[in-house]
């Protein structure tokens, strides 16, 4: 298991990634992945970066949700 320090530094590197897609797109994380789980982003698979990028983001967000939920 990681260290306390080394889990909030990995979240913090993780949600200055997490900021670059909401800012982005101009939507929190927390909501894109409930739209992503909801399928209500399906109209954007047609594009090939929105894809590559949605596809990232809901990586980074899940590897967040661990990190944090290890930090609790």
């Amino acid at each position: 298991m990681m260290e306390i320090h080394e889990l909030v530094v990995e979240m913090k590197l993780l949600e200055r990634r997490l900021t670059l897609y909401e800012e982005k797109y101009g939507v929190l994380s927390e909501d894109f992945y409930k739209a992503l789980l909801a399928s209500n982003l399906a109209r954007y698979d047609e594009y090939e970066e929105t894809r590559t990028h949605f596809s990232r983001w809901k990586g980074i967000y899940e590897t967040w949700l661990r990190r944090k939920q290890a930090y609790r």
